[in-house]
C-alpha cells in the first residue's frame, strides 16, 4: 500500500529506486552448550570464509574509488580472519568449552580488544582493537545469518535510507548506483545533507521513521524538490514523478545556459558567486557550474582522508591544483577546522561535554603551532599559482585573530628570505561566533574580508545544536535575530572598504537570497550545485527592491516564519 513521508528537502532532484537499508542489525546472540563440536568449527570457518570474500570485494573497491593506501585499511583486516592466534583460539574455545561459535567469537575478541586497547604507550597496536572489532561484527552477522549493510559493494540503483549518514558513510557511496538518500534525523546543513549536493543527488533528511516505515526493497520515490518520499508508489504516481523529473532535468538545462554568464539583478547589479569545496576533486564540479570563485575551501578533508598529518609538500600539491584549476579566479581557503564532529583518528583531542563549544580549529591551529605553520607554509608556497585568500575559523577575539595573523607573517617572512615566491594575499576570518559578528566594527579595521558561516552563527546564536532533532526547530536562518547580526557584519565590512561574502548554507538558500541580496552581501558560496539555481533567481531581482524586503525583514516581521511568508509574497521564482 503507498505510503507518504514527508521531511527535509535537503539536496534538489528526484528518484524512484528499491530501498537499501544502511541499518546496523541485531548482532545478539544466547550463549548455549553444543553437542557437535565439528559442526560448529565448520560454521565459525563458513563464517571466516564469507568475510574474507566479502572483505576482498570491499577492498577491490576502495582502491578503485578510494585509492590504493585507503583500501589498504581492509587487507589489515583479512590478516586478523587469516591469524591463527586470533581464529585458532575461537576454534579452540568452542572445542574445549563445547559452547556455540558466537560465545566463542564474543569472549576471545573481547579478550584480544582489552590486551590491545591497554597498550597506551602504542598508539598503532591500539588501532588494532578498532580493526578486530570490525571483523569480529561481520563474523558474528554471518555467523547470525543477517547482512551487513556495505555501501561499498552496491552494483545496483538504489535509494539509501538510514537513520543518519556519517561522512565516512557518504564517502563510500558510488553516484552510479546510489540515485537518492533519506535520514530519520538532521538538516538542510548536516555533512549528509552537504556531501548530497555536492554528489548532485537528491537527498531528504529529517524524516523522522523512513528507518522503520520502509522495508529493504520496496519501490521508493524521492522529492528532493519538494521534501516527499513515496513507499511502494502507484503506476500513475510513478509515471506523475517520471514527468516530473523530466521537468526538472529541462529546468537544469535551462540553468546551465547561465554558465558563462555574468551574476547580475534585474537592474544590473553584480554579486559574485563562489562554490564551497572540500578537495581538488570538486573542482569539476564549480567549472561545470560556472562559479566566479572558491568561497570555501574545507581543508579538514585532507587531514581526515589521510593516516597521518598530512605533509607541506602533500598540502601544498591540493592548494596548488585548486589554486590553476581557477585560472585566476579568487581561492578562500579556511584552515584546518577539526574538532566538534570533525575527529583524527592521529590527533587524539580530549573528551568534551560541549565539543562544538570546546578546543577546536583556530583554538588547535593556535596551541598547536607545528601543524599550523606547516599548513600556512604550503599556502604561502601555492599563493604564487593563484588569487589566494586565508581564512581563519572560530574567531572570537581580536587577540586570536592578530596571533594567528602574526603566525603566518612570520612563515611568510621566513620563505621570502629563503627565496621562495609568495603571492599577494588577503587574510580573513569566517564569522560563526556571535561574539565576533557583534564586534565586525572592529575587526573590520583589521582582516581583508569577512565570510559568514551560517550553519554555526545561527546554532550559537539560537543556543540550539543543529543536529539535535529536539531543538531543530530553533535552526532559524531567517529569524530576524539571525538577519540583524548579518546585517551588522556587511555594513561593518562596507565602512571599511572590505568585503563581506557568506559561505553557510544559507547562502544557497532561495529564501535567504533575496533578503541578503537586499542587506549588501557581496559573495555568496555556496554548494556547486546551486549556484546556476541561484545565478537564475538573482536575474529576477531588482535590488532597490530588495533592499525595502530587507528593510522589513529585519525591522518589521518578528518571527522565521514572517519572513518566509514576506519572501514568498515579494518574489518571483
Amino acid at each position: 500500500m503507498t505510503k507518504t513521508l514527508k521531511g527535509i528537502a535537503a539536496s534538489d532532484g528526484i528518484a524512484i529506486a528499491k530501498a537499501y537499508l544502511l541499518v546496523q542489525p541485531d548482532l545478539s546472540f544466547s550463549k548455549s552448550v553444543i553437542d557437535d563440536v565439528t559442526k560448529e568449527t565448520d560454521r565459525l570457518q563458513s563464517a571466516i570464509d564469507k568475510s574474507h570474500d566479502e572483505l576482498q570485494q570491499i577492498r577491490d573497491s576502495a582502491a578503485k574509488s578510494l585509492g590504493e593506501e585507503e583500501a589498504q585499511v581492509f587487507d589489515a583486516h583479512m590478516m586478523i580472519l587469516a591469524d591463527p592466534e586470533f581464529t585458532g583460539a575461537v576454534k579452540t574455545k568452542i572445542t574445549d568449552e563445547k559452547v556455540n561459535a558466537e560465545a566463542a567469537l564474543d569472549e576471545v575478541s573481547t579478550t584480544f580488544i582489552g590486551m590491545f586497547e591497554a597498550m597506551t604507550d602504542n598508539p598503532y597496536m591500539q588501532e588494532r582493537a578498532a580493526d578486530i572489532r570490525d571483523v569480529t561484527k561481520r563474523m558474528m552477522a554471518h555467523l547470525l545469518g543477517v547482512e551487513l549493510p556495505n555501501p561499498a559493494l552496491i552494483h545496483e540503483e538504489v535509494i539509501i535510507v538510514a537513520h543518519d549518514l556519517t561522512p565516512s558513510d557518504t564517502a563510500q557511496l558510488n553516484k552510479k548506483y546510489v540515485k537518492a538518500f533519506v535520514t530519520d534525523i538532521g538538516g538542510r546543513t548536516a555533512h549528509s545533507a552537504i556531501m548530497a549536493r555536492t554528489l548532485e543527488i537528491p537527498a531528504i533528511v529529517g524524516a523522522e521513521s523512513v528507518t522503520t516505515d520502509i522495508t529493504a526493497g520496496q519501490e521508493v520515490i524521492v522529492d528532493g524538490n519538494n521534501g516527499d518520499i513515496v513507499i511502494e508508489p502507484s503506476a500513475e504516481e510513478v509515471t506523475e514523478y517520471q514527468e516530473a523529473a523530466k521537468a526538472y532535468a529541462t529546468q537544469k538545462a535551462e540553468w546551465q545556459k547561465l554558465k558563462n554568464s555574468a551574476t547580475e539583478t534585474a537592474n544590473g547589479v553584480h554579486f559574485e558567486l563562489a562554490a564551497n569545496i572540500g578537495t581538488p576533486k570538486d573542482l569539476q564540479g564549480v567549472l561545470d557550474n560556472g562559479a566566479e570563485a572558491v568561497g570555501l575551501y574545507r581543508t579538514e578533508f585532507l587531514y581526515m582522508d589521510s593516516a597521518e598529518l598530512p605533509s607541506e609538500d602533500d598540502q601544498f600539491e591540493a592548494y596548488k591544483a585548486v589554486l590553476e584549476g581557477m585560472n585566476g579566479k579568487p581561492v578562500v581557503v579556511r584552515t584546518m577546522d577539526i574538532g566538534g564532529d570533525k575527529h583524527l583518528p592521529y590527533l587524539p583531542l580530549p573528551e568534551e561535554m560541549n565539543p562544538f563549544l570546546g578546543y577546536r580549529a583556530i583554538r588547535i591551529s593556535l596551541d598547536r603551532q607545528d601543524i599550523f605553520r606547516t599548513q600556512l607554509r604550503a599556502l604561502l608556497r601555492a599563493s604564487a599559482f593563484g588569487r589566494l585568500r586565508i581564512m581563519f575559523p572560530m574567531i572570537a577575539t581580536l587577540q586570536e585573530f592578530r596571533q594567528a595573523k602574526g603566525v603566518l607573517e612570520e612563515e611568510k617572512a621566513k620563505l621570502v628570505a629563503d627565496g621562495v615566491k609568495v603571492g599577494d594575499i588577503e587574510v580573513g576570518i569566517m564569522i560563526e561566533i556571535p561574539a565576533a559578528a557583534v564586534l565586525a566594527d572592529q575587526f573590520a579595521k583589521e582582516v581583508d574580508f569577512f565570510s559568514i558561516g551560517t550553519n554555526d552563527l545561527i546554532q550559537y546564536t539560537m543556543a540550539a545544536d543543529r543536529g539535535n532533532e529536539h531543538v531543530s526547530y530553533l535552526y532559524q536562518p531567517y529569524n530576524p535575530s539571525i538577519l540583524r547580526l548579518v546585517k551588522h557584519v556587511i555594513d561593518s565590512a562596507h565602512a571599511e572598504g572590505k568585503w563581506a561574502g557568506m559561505c553557510g548554507e544559507a547562502a544557497g538558500d532561495p529564501i535567504m537570497v533575496p533578503m541578503l541580496v537586499g542587506l549588501g552581501l557581496d559573495e555568496f558560496s555556496m554548494s556547486a550545485t546551486s549556484i546556476l539555481k541561484v545565478r537564475s533567481l538573482m536575474k529576477n531581482l531588482n535590488t532597490e527592491d530588495m533592499k525595502q524586503l530587507a528593510e522589513k525583514a529585519i525591522n518589521v516581521s518578528l518571527t522565521n516564519d514572517d519572513n518566509i511568508k514576506l519572501v514568498k509574497e515579494n518574489v518571483k521564482y
